[in-house]
């Protein structure tokens, strides 16, 4: 039973990941209900369950607002994706990138809202130059992320289908 599932509270708000066997366990209690799954099932000497992808909360757990994430390498390339935001590739976290959206060299922070995943040749193409001078577009607006959960993603296959349940 390997991979990870998404847990969202009660409000559909991403609360963390948990282990498959997890979330069938909170499954079974009646504790969580399936929201997505995948085409795998896993069996049981007398039953078939579909394979957790993303499960919720029956009940509301009350998170603290006031979360500061750490602002690194890991962590904005989990909050982009794995993605270029400007041609959209994903070549692996290896062959990326951190760019500065306004360069540091023009007075550009390094900051959520300031930094972006890139590729190397889209990252090299921009320069020192703003996304609008180098005539590129981002594909999302770089801000903070708001869920704990989000710092955990490490499974850029699962991502995809988890995407629309963390913005």
């Amino acid at each position: 039973m390997k991979g990870s599932v998404l847990v969202l509270n009660a409000s559909y708000e991403p609360l963390s990941v948990v282990s498959v066997r997890r979330a069938l366990i909170l499954l079974l209690k009646e504790k969580a209900e399936l929201l997505e799954a995948a085409e795998a099932v896993l069996r049981s000497e007398k039953r078939t369950f579909p394979r957790p992808l993303v499960i919720r909360l029956t009940y509301y757990v009350r998170i603290p607002r006031r979360f500061g994430f750490p602002l690194s390498r890991r962590t904005i390339l989990a909050r982009d994706f794995y993605t270029c935001q400007y041609c959209g590739a994903q070549p692996g976290k290896h062959n990326l990138t951190i760019d500065h959206v306004l360069p540091r060299s023009r007075g550009g922070e390094t900051a959520w809202e300031n930094v972006v995943t890139a590729c190397r040749a889209c990252n090299q193409r921009k320069g020192n130059r703003t996304p609008e001078e180098a005539g590129m577009h981002l594909l999302r607006k770089p801000r903070q992320p708001r869920y704990l959960a989000f710092t955990l993603l490490a499974d850029p296959d699962v991502q995809q289908v988890w995407e629309k349940y963390l913005w």
